[in-house]
């Protein structure tokens, strides 16, 4: 099969291993488009995305529109590195995988075979930002990979291909199944794009009726709520891993000349991470053990605000004065 031209549009971890998976498989991108550098951490250090990170590395040209909608340099016309001059680039193909922005009908319409899109759950379930969070908070037992042919709508397009993956480890975090989700997606890409290209898969459309739809995460959504019952508050630990992260607030109380915890309006309230926790029946005195609407929700490991992650019994010792 003549060699493709092939561009790339991606931007976290999830999109670095399907590109890495394609450039393995002789399928190396002529161009990859993804997210500006953003600041990261207390330092707020320029980091570039892990995209970009793998593209550098190989030696693809990148793209960083800020909103690839006003993006005034058509695809078809990138700067070499090299030269610095425009040439003119006409791809067959583009993939795209987690690339955060959708992607308007005159850039569809530019490769010869179209985009295909690679989603983290076996659609027309869960089309969205939050696939994968999703699977995790519902409990499901099984999730997927699904290649559809991209059209302006949402995660809409016709289905090309897809693939199940089986909830095994019922511990898995976010990152854990997306880098699972991210592998099979690469593997299922390799067996995809040839087919494709040689006409050998009649795309279907999705089944609107069986349509569901995950939201945009926000910072607030990872506080607690301890009215839940504490399977829940356990899945929404592991699902918002590592962020926005699942978090309460603790009233840590002021303290006299000898040292004792007194009323005060000066107590300080302080935000803490959960990280780790098991659902237990009943309440294990030793422990740091929270009452939910059902069950207790029994603390492993936790992050106190502007501090280091530690084990449960770590933090007792630390904050004994609050139990």
């Amino acid at each position: 099969m003549e060699k493709l031209k092939i561009i790339f549009l991606g931007t976290p971890k999830f999109g670095a291993t399907i590109l890495k998976g394609l450039i393995e498989n002789n399928y190396k991108p002529v161009l990859v488009i993804t997210a500006p550098d953003k600041p990261v951490g207390r330092k707020q250090v320029l980091t570039p995305p892990p995209v970009k990170t793998i593209a550098e590395k190989h030696k693809i040209s990148v793209e960083q529109p800020p909103k690839i909608r006003n993006w005034k340099a058509a695809l078809q016309e990138v700067r070499p590195k090299a030269s610095r001059e425009i040439g003119n680039l006409k791809p067959d193909l583009g993939i795209v995988a987690a690339y955060g922005q959708i992607i308007p009908q005159n850039i569809l319409t530019i490769p010869k075979y179209g985009f295909l899109n690679v989603h983290p759950s076996l659609l027309p379930k869960y089309r969205g930002a939050s696939p994968i969070q999703a699977a995790i908070l519902n409990g499901d037992e099984k999730t997927g990979l699904t290649i559809i042919l991209m059209d302006e709508k949402m995660d809409h397009g016709k289905i090309v291909s897809s693939s199940q993956f089986l909830i095994s480890d019922k511990k898995i975090t976010c990152p854990e199944l997306s880098q699972k989700l991210a592998e099979l997606g690469a593997n299922l890409l390799k067996e995809t794009i040839p087919k494709w290209v040689k006409g050998e898969i009649k795309p279907k459309a999705q089944n609107e009726k069986n349509a569901t739809y995950t939201k945009i995460i926000k910072k607030e959504d990872g506080k607690i709520d301890w009215s839940k019952p504490a399977e829940e508050i356990e899945r929404q630990i592991r699902a918002f891993t590592p962020w926005p992260g699942s978090f309460t607030f603790w009233q840590k109380p002021a303290r006299n000349a000898s040292g004792i915890a007194v009323a005060s309006g000066n107590d300080k309230t302080f935000r803490v991470k959960i990280l780790e926790a098991d659902v237990l029946k009943n309440k294990i005195p030793s422990k740091i053990c929270f009452k939910c609407g059902k069950d207790y929700l029994m603390i492993k490991k936790l992050q106190p605000e502007g501090k280091k992650p530690v084990t449960a019994e770590d933090f007792l010792r630390g904050y004994h004065e609050l139990f």
